[in-house]
């Protein structure tokens, strides 16, 4: 039963992992990838010898961090405000409803903020001219889109991690909020004293899982959604949709395969940091 899923993470997951020799090469289309030379390290210089490297990163990370720390929040608080609903059909519903922007293409969700934000004829800022208040030009004002980038981060990617923690309170054992109720205890202290501590284990394992992202970006979301406006790039300019401009002009599939690579060994020792800190606080909850 498990062998079709596993050959789906080796086809999709670990067979691509040979093509990291590419990092290595300087790639000739005309000898193809096997016979292009062998170059060492030159790749990886564009990005380390780059003026953006410290926006780009400080971005990159910052933004990881608060979408880590703000999705979980607002996921373990659905999730246990439609655990404690009793019409079944309703609960059902409000999953259903929370989850369907996971599914949306980040190409749909820009053009919905763009509605919002349309400098002309925008939701928020014909709200605001009802006010009185003067119009704000959104594509060019930076100080607002670290709060949009994190509203729309939420809006989209809160939805699959609440159905994750729901199905984890669904197997916590209904006695113990049974005998809580003998003894007095209120809703709240019933989640905080039951519910938090039942789900710990997922909460720590989700978190080890993202920290190996922290030094990648939804692309999606940190260029269609800004439209690649040039203004907004102190605050909307990440590793990936720098990579992607650079690598538009210079066509070279070798130091995007650098940069890809770069990521995915910083996300894998921030793991393993991770895990180590969990195991030296409580051994049991570590991943591994």
């Amino acid at each position: 039963m498990m062998f079709p899923a596993l050959l789906i993470v080796v086809l999709n997951n670990y067979l691509p992992m040979f093509g990291v020799f590419i990092a290595f090469k300087n790639i000739n289309y005309t000898d193809g990838i096997w016979g292009s030379p062998w170059i060492g390290f030159k790749n990886f210089e564009f990005l380390f010898s780059s003026q953006s490297i410290w926006r780009i990163t400080r971005n990159t990370v910052l933004y990881s961090l608060t979408f880590m720390v703000v999705n979980l929040v607002l996921s373990v608080g659905i999730a246990v405000a439609i655990s404690e609903l009793r019409g079944r059909l309703l609960a059902k519903g409000y999953q259903t409803l929370i989850i369907m922007p996971y599914f949306l293409s980040m190409v749909v969700v820009s053009y919905l903020v763009y509605a919002f934000l349309n400098p002309d004829r925008g939701f928020v800022n014909v709200l605001l001219e009802s006010f009185g208040a003067d119009k704000v030009f959104w594509y060019s004002e930076t100080e607002y889109w670290p709060y949009i980038l994190t509203l729309v981060n939420a809006w989209k990617s809160v939805g699959i991690g609440a159905v994750i923690y729901i199905a984890a309170i669904a197997g916590i054992d209904p006695e113990y909020y049974e005998a809580a109720v003998i003894d007095g205890a209120s809703k709240w202290r019933q989640t905080i004293h039951i519910t938090l501590p039942s789900i710990q284990p997922i909460i720590i394992i989700m978190t080890i899982l993202s920290m190996g992202h922290v030094f990648n970006s939804d692309f999606g979301l940190f260029y269609q959604v800004p439209m690649d406006a040039g203004a907004l790039y102190p605050v909307t300019d990440t590793v990936d949709t720098y990579v992607y401009r650079v690598l538009m002009e210079l066509n070279d599939i070798g130091m995007s395969s650098a940069a890809a690579l770069v990521q995915s060994v910083l996300g894998f020792f921030l793991v393993l940091a991770t895990n180590s800190a969990v195991r030296k606080i409580n051994r049991e909850q570590a991943l591994f």
